[in-house]
C-alpha cells in the first residue's frame, strides 16, 4: 500500500502494510509471516536472507528497504517510502554484498 494511504489502526492483511503490493505480501507468507502484527521485532537482514534461501534466488537489495520500512512502522515509525531506507542500507556496516558502496 502507498505508504500515504497507510492506516496503523487498519492493519488486517498484509496490504495494509506501507509498500507491500500482492507479490510482496506473497514473500512474507513464505517467510511464515500471515499477518502485519508478526512483522514487529523482526530483523530486516534476516528477513531478506531467509527469503533468498527459501526461493533460492538472491533478490533485489531494495527488498531489504522495504523490509526495513514495514518493520520500522510495525515497530513504532511513520509509514515512509520504501526508497528512503536505500542509503541507510548501502552505508550498513556488516552488510556483506547486499548493497555496499
Amino acid at each position: 500500500m502507498n505508504p500515504s494511504k497507510v492506516d496503523r489502526n487498519r492493519m488486517k492483511c498484509l496490504t495494509d502494510l506501507p509498500n507491500v503490493g500482492p507479490a510482496m505480501a506473497a514473500d512474507l507468507e513464505l517467510l511464515g509471516i500471515a499477518e502485519p502484527a508478526q512483522v514487529a521485532g523482526r530483523d530486516p537482514y534476516e528477513m531478506y536472507d531467509e527469503l533468498c534461501r527459501r526461493t533460492g534466488v538472491r533478490h533485489d537489495p531494495c527488498v531489504i528497504d522495504l523490509f526495513v520500512s514495514i518493520t520500522r512502522f510495525m515497530d513504532g515509525g511513520e509509514p515512509r517510502p520504501w526508497w528512503e531506507f536505500t542509503e541507510e542500507r548501502r552505508s550498513r556496516p556488516g552488510a556483506g554484498g547486499r548493497g555496499r558502496k
